[in-house]
């Protein structure tokens, strides 16, 4: 209160603090998702086209060993950050299950089902991500990441109605669920090690520890290498080269920079391109109710992105002090 006037002064508020929203991904990891998802579209349809050549197991020992030779030249003249045991553990996980585990099923699963189908079924991977990152590495449950999750799959669903034949083998089916557990398994592992090791260093290793893994394979590879015609082996060299040493790299770029419930469910994009591809490449039609679900799949992954708005804070006003 003014002693001169006797009229109370103003109260003055505190300010109110800037509410910084959640940062959206910068370009370059945009890219890295637009590469890891194309990327990954073109395989399903390559493994399709290679099948005819090679087994499942032999298939999957050729692209990691190249996938791991493109990457040990990549990794040349950098620097090795020293694994702890923990991390070796999650590396272990990481290359046994999704390089490893999931290269083999897939490939098994293409025995049985056609890429799209193959495409859709491994893609509940992105539902188990979701889960297992929200349960393990306390990503939570964001509304947004919900309801993507929930609009994507009903593409994925409406895709597998329209593309299904009534000749299916659950066997392959089986296997398109195991390779989905497998690729689910592997991304929340990998997400913690990307803390502190190098993206590229953890592409390598996991790949390495996949190839290990298919070792029982090696003679099999051989015979089958000397069978073969030049077109598959060029397509296991590129399943190797690409999809598997760059696409996996760009993906573990955006993982270290992402959430892996977010970044999983921009794979629902893959269905889709498959699709397209298989109907470029293999002179597939794909239905109209496909093409719908694609679009599904498309707003599911635009709706994940959301974010919540945050509430603006009421300004509080000071306590007058004493009057004079």
């Amino acid at each position: 209160m003014n002693s001169q006037t006797g009229r109370a002064l103003p109260v003055p508020a505190l300010p109110v603090p800037a509410v910084s929203a959640p940062a959206r991904p910068e370009g370059r990891t945009i890219v890295a998702v637009v590469v890891t998802v194309l990327a990954w579209a073109s395989a399903f349809v390559g493994i399709r086209g290679v099948g005819v050549d090679f087994s499942p197991g032999a298939l999957a020992m050729g692209r990691l060993l190249v996938g791991t030779l493109v990457l040990a030249l990549l990794m040349a003249g950098r620097g090795w950050v020293r694994p702890n045991l923990r991390e070796w553990t999650l590396l272990a996980v990481c290359g046994v299950g999704w390089f490893g585990v999931y290269n083999v099923a897939l490939n098994a699963a293409e025995q049985h089902l056609d890429a799209g189908t193959t495409a859709m079924l491994v893609n509940i991977g992105p539902i188990l991500i979701a889960v297992f990152a929200g349960l393990v590495l306390g990503e939570g449950f964001p509304r947004w990441l919900v309801a993507g999750i929930a609009v994507a799959f009903v593409g994925v669903v409406l895709i597998g109605v329209a593309t299904r034949r009534a000749e299916t083998d659950m066997l392959g089916v089986v296997l398109c669920v195991v390779a989905a557990f497998a690729y689910a398994g592997g991304v929340v592992a990998q997400k913690p090690v990307l803390r502190r090791l190098p993206p590229l260093q953890v592409t390598f290793t996991a790949c390495a520890i996949g190839a290990l893994c298919t070792l029982p394979w090696a003679g099999t590879l051989g015979s089958e290498l000397g069978r073969a015609s030049a077109g598959s082996i060029a397509g296991l060299v590129y399943l190797g080269a690409v999809p598997t040493a760059l696409a996996f790299s760009t993906w573990a770029y955006a993982l270290s920079r992402m959430d892996a419930g977010k970044l999983g469910v921009t794979t629902y994009l893959v269905p889709p391109l498959v699709i397209g591809l298989g109907w470029l490449l293999l002179d597939e039609v794909p239905p109209g109710l496909a093409l719908v679900g694609g679009g599904v799949c498309l707003a599911g992954v635009a709706l994940s992105r959301g974010r919540s708005r945050p509430r603006r804070p009421v300004p509080v006003p000071a306590e007058a002090g004493p009057a004079v």
